[in-house]
């Protein structure tokens, strides 16, 4: 019998969510070896490789006509945990509700996945004529630093990703409502990190005596000068696109508003009084950074006279590590020291390149004549940053179909994680028409 798991995406969705490759300890090995058999049932022996057993990566590719680049479709299939969270639907079951698949990563992202799976699967199956070769590639470790997985790979087996330009993979093709209007973002570039350890000193003695200016109370000042504090307006090409992009499918009293983000001295101002829809865009007009971690103190009758706090720092591309800590720097008292303890290289920084964008658009405003395709920036991280080493250009591309009203980000890492059946098909069948038409030459 013909196997058609192609035909099929929302059920292999399913499937993938059953593994549960809760990262850590992520054990996706298992989820990549009932992936390769599905492919061997189609003709395709994949490559498995991994920096250890349980976590291995998956890639696959079937010929094209060697008129082009290859193009790479990747996604990463571990998750994070759902401890301590309450879901409606057990979070591994992908039972179906509503028109819904529930289920831990059915929107980051296994979802995307199924919908890759699905196209790459299509395009053997209906024995698709392709310019160039087309790469799979499935990875471990997205949601824990890519150690195991796209890093492992860049690393030790470029070879698998020689001549490649181009990738799809997460995180854009989402619908967004603007004042009634729909557009849908697709991902060019990303903030990269920059991770912080401030340090900050003190008097210290003992806990039963009366105390002044200890380290404790110099970070309580601290945290309250950071708590809600914006660092300085950034403006790249790619959200200036964007906001110019939504601003233009809107009435001009909107669009003016949506414009005056693009003036720096009213940046700020505009923000807040745009409400929830700042949320989107704050961060992609200013670096972040935010305390997440604390160490400090030994014994309850001990005052510490040294505290360290981490910091989850965010950067937009074209500011240096160096003019990222001055921001910080500028915020918070002179004699704290800080250092930056990532080793993450701003690759990020590199100028996006929009040469396919138009053709991914053309795409989307032909299954939703109504949308308003724009390029934007992630304000997190991705795979995108590691394979940008290879030179290689991803474009955000995991298009959904979803219903009015409902918040997908708020989903993300969160309980009660679903996708409309229908989403996974329309992102499956966007993907397969990008794919096979995508010429592959600037």
């Amino acid at each position: 019998m013909t196997p058609d798991w192609h035909a099929r995406p929302a059920e292999l969705l399913q499937q993938l969510i059953r593994f549960d490759t809760t990262n850590p300890p992520g054990d996706e090995a298992k989820l990549i070896a009932w992936v390769a058999d599905v492919l061997r049932s189609y003709g395709i022996e994949p490559i498995i490789v991994g920096k250890s057993p349980d976590r291995t990566n998956l890639i696959a590719r079937l010929k094209g006509r060697g008129e082009a680049p290859p193009l790479l479709l990747y996604g990463h299939v571990d998750v994070v945990p759902t401890g301590g969270q309450q879901w409606s639907q057990p979070p591994f079951s992908a039972n179906v509700v509503d028109g819904f698949i529930w289920g831990r990563g059915a929107l980051d992202m296994k979802g995307g996945d199924a919908m890759l799976i699905s196209a790459f699967l299509r395009a053997v199956a209906e024995g698709a004529d392709l310019p160039g070769d087309l790469i799979l590639a499935l990875t471990s470790d997205e949601e824990n630093g890519s150690e195991y997985g796209a890093r492992y790979l860049v690393e030790n087996h470029a070879d698998l990703f020689a001549g490649v330009q181009y990738g799809l993979s997460e995180f854009g093709g989402f619908p967004l409502t603007i004042a009634g209007k729909r557009f849908y973002p697709i991902m060019v570039a990303e903030r990269y990190s920059c991770t912080l350890r401030v340090t900050v000193r003190g008097q210290g003695g003992h806990g039963a005596q009366r105390a002044t200016g200890t380290a404790m109370a110099r970070l309580g000042r601290m945290l309250t000068v950071m708590d809600g504090a914006r660092l300085p307006v950034h403006i790249t090409p790619v959200v200036a696109a964007l906001i110019n992009g939504v601003a233009d499918g809107l009435d001009q009293t909107t669009a003016d508003q949506m414009r005056a983000l693009l003036n720096p001295a009213q940046t700020d101002a505009t923000l807040d009084a745009l409400g929830a829809a700042a949320r989107l865009f704050d961060p992609l007009l200013h670096n972040t950074a935010n305390p997440t971690l604390i160490q400090g103190g030994t014994r309850v009758n001990v005052i510490p006279s040294e505290i360290s706090v981490t910091l989850d720092g965010r950067v937009i591309p074209g500011v240096s590590p160096a003019e990222f800590i001055a921001e910080v720097r500028a915020l918070i008292e002179d004699d704290l020291e800080i250092t930056q303890i990532s080793d993450e290289p701003p690759a990020a920084q590199m100028q996006p390149d929009m040469t396919h964008f138009n053709h991914l658009a053309e795409v989307l405003k032909a299954l939703d004549p109504s949308g308003i395709p724009v390029p934007y920036m992630v304000s997190g991280g991705t795979d995108a940053r590691v394979f940008a080493d290879l030179g290689i250009q991803t474009y955000g591309f995991i298009p959904m179909a979803l219903p009015d009203g409902f918040n997908f980000a708020s989903l993300i890492h969160a309980a009660d994680e679903r996708i409309p059946v229908e989403a996974v098909a329309f992102g499956s069948e966007a993907i397969y028409r990008a794919i096979t038409s995508w010429t592959g030459l600037k």
